[in-house]
């Protein structure tokens, strides 16, 4: 008999952005509370919605009725797992939620069929809840720690937090095995041409930027071993026969000697795969581009946000916009692509700070650029600076934070038109920057530049609303 059943809510299918790319990978969160759990000797199965519809998942969970589901829960999934959580109530289950945003939203989860709302790292408080529920039901959460749930009284009720795990080398890898990897690595090989695994080797960012959520891990920052992980690229080496990784840490590149250690440990045993990972400006330089492109980083992601130093200080993120484009010539410089985030409409935000942007994007030509508007996420001291403007988003259940806006900021409609100068302004800087001219397409970026420029002249006094 199942103890638990894990699933996420997430619908490729459903999701118009993620189809038009169709780069799915699995959710390893999941797969690493399963693996935890299975190796305590739990029956575990993971639901992997990824290819699903959510008429076959309603169904999959009336047909297999768990005791208990575990329902990973992100900023683009809130709406899906509700439905969910409607179906596994049906089925007679207790519900769990967990992830990055039922801890901020406890109330509102355990109101809609939630009965426990997970805060941080699940493995620990699942094996703990597990049996718990087993024995006591729903009486006696006082006593596992890392969870909020409904009181007598109907209040919510939030227990002291779980201590994070320690040792991440003596946590088995994630559990693979229990979903259809073979169907992500078919759908990267017929779009793409390449076989693509993902894999961490750290959880947690030390990091300050204050629009950046960090529920589940923290400020804390745990890496595993370069022998572990090296293991693990081995294990996936033999068993899914990829083409290439993704490492997908916050800051691959936060520690240059635990680098050194994993390059050597790859040459040593012969390993070397293309990958693209993301990092700081400061978590860069010479010799950590030199030891990126000998482990085979074909493009590497450096979140730049803004090219305003005004702005890098007001999100604290403690990072400087000059030498942010020294690092993208830097890399560039060894082979490896480099790839570049930016968040338009950032509180206080103003013409000129766009302005120096796009001149930062088409000074430093990076080769991939990643445009956003900004939100507020709950629980950051971004949403708590600007709470009091917050709007947006409509009923909570079928919304999430990223349709939340502020108001007195400039429209949506202006940010969309920015985004368009900014990719065309990025795409001259390549063109510019290119060994032979290209005067054609100079033209055509420069009359996309002019056009995308007028429209935001032109819906620049237009601003949002409560």
């Amino acid at each position: 008999m199942t103890d638990i059943l894990l699933t996420h809510g997430y619908f490729l299918m459903e999701d118009p952005a993620e189809r038009a790319v169709m780069k799915p990978y699995p959710p390893l969160g999941l797969l690493y509370i399963s693996s935890h759990l299975k190796a305590q000797g739990f029956a575990v199965e993971v639901m992997d919605s990824t290819f699903m519809d959510m008429a076959t998942a309603m169904a999959t969970l009336a047909a297999k009725r768990p005791p208990v589901v575990g329902i990973y829960v992100n900023l683009m999934t809130r709406g899906n797992a509700l439905r969910l959580a409607t179906a596994a109530k049906a089925a007679g289950a207790t519900v769990i939620f967990g992830g990055p945003e039922p801890a901020n939203y406890a109330e509102e989860y355990l109101a809609r069929g939630g009965d426990i709302v997970v805060s941080g790292e699940g493995e620990l408080t699942l094996a703990e809840l597990i049996p718990h529920l087993a024995r006591h039901g729903l009486t006696g959460l006082d006593q596992i720690h890392g969870i909020a749930y409904r009181g007598k009284d109907g209040g919510v009720r939030r227990t002291p937090a779980r201590k994070q795990i320690a040792d991440l080398d003596a946590q088995p890898f994630p559990d693979r095995g229990a979903i259809d990897l073979e169907r992500y690595l078919q759908t990267w090989k017929t779009h793409h041409g390449v076989r693509s695994v993902s894999l961490i080797v750290a959880r947690g960012c030390p990091y300050t930027c204050n629009w950046c959520s960090h529920s589940v891990f923290g400020h804390s920052h745990r890496r595993r071993s370069p022998q572990n992980v090296a293991d693990e690229i081995e294990f996936i080496r033999d068993t899914y026969a990829p083409d290439q990784l993704w490492f997908a840490d916050d800051v691959f590149t936060i520690n240059q000697k635990w680098l050194e250690q994993f390059a050597a440990e790859m040459k040593r045993r012969g390993l070397r795969y293309p990958f693209e990972t993301i990092t700081r400006e400061d978590r860069l330089n010479g010799r950590v581009a030199d030891l990126l492109a000998e482990l085979g980083c074909y493009r590497i992601w450096i979140g730049a946000e803004s090219g305003s130093q005004r702005i890098l200080d007001a999100m604290q993120r403690r990072t400087n916009a000059v030498r942010m484009r020294e690092m993208i010539a830097l890399v560039q410089s060894r082979g490896i692509r480099a790839g570049t985030f930016i968040m338009l409409g950032y509180d206080g935000e103003t013409w000129q700070d766009i302005d120096e942007t796009a001149r930062h994007l088409r000074l430093s030509a990076p080769d991939d650029v990643l445009t956003t508007i900004s939100y507020p996420i709950k629980g950051t001291p971004y949403y708590d600076k600007v709470a009091d403007r917050i709007a947006g988003g409509g009923a909570w259940h079928e919304s999430s934070d990223r349709a939340l806006t502020v108001v007195g900021r400039r429209s949506r409609r202006f940010y969309r038109h920015a985004q368009h100068w900014l990719a065309a302004e990025s795409r001259l800087g390549r063109l510019e920057a290119a060994p032979r001219p290209d005067l054609l397409r100079q033209a055509r970026a420069r009359a996309s530049s002019l056009v995308s420029r007028l429209a935001m002249y032109a819906t620049r006094h237009e601003v949002e609303h409560g």
